[in-house]
């Protein structure tokens, strides 16, 4: 297509032509890219970059004016989903637009790599800018944030969020899972587990009323009672232990007293079909809950209970991406980098003596230092990094239930197993439905923009997102659905 004897800024017919690096950084084998430039016929080989192997660049002459192109990568046609894009004439293309000539090489895409592990997802570092090309150099606008684009954004959301209900969370079909009390701790950790849910609201056939949650932190709990010397529970007892058994030694071990001594017992955080999701989301962060039960009675003393749905702030999310998608003009914040937002938690930087560090493990830490920090730290899920604290895995509350398989908590000891074994132990069972090797770890760029966060948190599964460094995946933050509420609510 170019020919080796013409000089990089003309054509033999003395037509501008300005040098522009195209890069793919998703990976793959072999990576070929075409466009309006190639008359779609051609296929230019793209080669691997040297600080990067997993990311192929190819460097083409282009004249002023608007390019379409796409990638075939592996055998399949791709396009950039970080880059402008249009639906064409050759299906979805992605676009690029040069004017003028410029003296540097502009780059249309810049470098990120890719996790090399399926359920680890990381986008190219996308830098959100305007760039312009006069007189023969690049000029890079950054997008700024305000105090004024925050307030509009967020005045935005809070009208969508109140004028919306619970109902809105509701799917077309599906099925919500209810325990009774009376049933043993085994048994219902057994059906978490087989049925792919984290959580599940528990029934009281007596009261005829759902009177709490049974979750991964109970299982967490548990298995570290059953390592305690001076537990009073024993894995036998655990054929027979009922759950509603388990919540009243909970409420005596952790649980508040009243001036008698006696365990306060808590009622339960539900929500009605007609609360707005504005209340909804407040009510989750209030009480510091992943989810809560949306409960209908049509009785007024509440008789009668209909569990429709568990709302969750994922669900919320999904509700708002889905509303502002392709409208993100009237969310001025949307587009912004994350890095130019006071949000998440941050790697403190030198100096910074101010800042917490975050909560990160080795893959050779103890299963039960994972568990102590999961309780301890009050989070959903652990980075687990290498020596040069780049991100391997995560390991969540969740995966703690796949233990009940096969009764796997039985056959180990909290301070022997690693958690690189733990994770082993999940992935060499076969999933069952519900579970997602694709909702384990949700990663992004400090350059990513505030959509992209939220897209990737409100995915099913997903708590929450970690910042990583492009090219060595070293952890840079932790950006969590409370965090991005709490800025998105004010």
């Amino acid at each position: 297509m170019f020919s080796s004897g013409v000089d990089a800024s003309q054509d033999l017919s003395g037509t501008v032509l300005i040098p522009t690096r195209f890069v793919w950084p998703h990976g793959g084998r072999r990576v070929f890219l075409t466009g309006s430039f190639t008359r779609w016929s051609d296929h230019l080989p793209m080669s691997p970059m040297e600080d990067c192997p997993t990311a192929f660049q190819a460097i083409c002459n282009l004249t002023p004016g608007l390019h379409e192109y796409k990638f075939f990568v592996d055998g399949e046609w791709r396009h950039d989903e970080n880059q402008r894009y249009v639906s064409g004439n050759y299906g979805i293309v992605n676009t690029l637009f040069l004017t003028g000539e410029p003296d540097p090489i502009p780059s249309i895409v810049s470098l990120g790599t890719p996790g090399s592990r399926d359920n680890m997802d990381v986008d190219n570092e996308t830098f959100r800018r305007m760039v312009t090309v006069s007189g023969g150099s690049v000029h890079e606008t950054a997008l700024r944030l305000s105090e004024a684009d925050i307030e509009l954004s967020r005045h935005q959301i809070s009208i969508f969020l109140s004028t919306n209900t619970s109902y809105d969370l509701l799917p077309d079909s599906g099925k919500v899972i209810a325990l009774d009390v009376n049933l043993p701790v085994k048994q219902a950790f057994h059906i978490l587990y087989e049925q792919g849910i984290p959580v599940a609201p528990l029934w009281d056939f007596y009261k005829g009323q759902f009177v709490g949650m049974l979750s991964p932190l109970d299982f967490i709990l548990i298995l570290r009672e059953l390592g305690s010397r001076g537990s009073n529970l024993t894995e036998e007892e655990l054929e027979t232990h009922t759950i509603s058994a388990w919540k009243l030694g909970k409420r005596q071990r952790y649980g508040q007293l009243d001036a008698h001594g006696r365990p306060i017992e808590s009622h339960l955080v539900h929500v009605g079909p007609y609360d707005t999701l504005k209340d909804v989301a407040i009510k989750i962060l209030r009480n510091e809950v992943a989810t809560v039960p949306i409960i209908h009675s049509s009785s007024p003393d509440g008789l009668f209970p209909q569990l429709l749905h568990l709302a969750s702030l994922s669900g919320i999310l999904r509700c708002i991406c889905r509303h502002f998608r392709h409208s993100s003009s009237s969310l001025p914040i949307l587009q912004q980098p994350i890095c130019n937002i006071p949000l998440g938690s941050w790697v403190p930087k030198v100096g910074e003596a101010n800042r917490r560090p975050l909560a990160m493990l080795r893959p050779n830490a103890s299963l039960g230092s994972a568990l102590s920090l999961l309780v301890q730290a009050c989070v959903s899920s652990i980075p687990i990094v290498d020596d040069n604290d780049s991100l391997l895995d995560t390991y969540s509350r969740s995966d703690i239930t796949a233990l009940a398989k096969d009764r796997a908590y039985a056959q180990m000891h909290l301070d022997e197993m690693t958690i690189h074994q733990a994770m082993q132990l999940g992935q060499d069972v076969n999933p069952p439905q519900g579970f997602s090797s694709g909702q384990r770890c949700q990663m992004c760029l400090r350059s990513d923009s505030l959509l992209k966060v939220m897209e990737r948190l409100s995915v099913p599964g997903a708590r929450r997102v970690i910042i990583v460094e492009a090219g060595s995946k070293r952890v840079e933050g932790i950006i969590s659905l409370s965090d991005l509420f709490k800025f998105l609510l004010g």
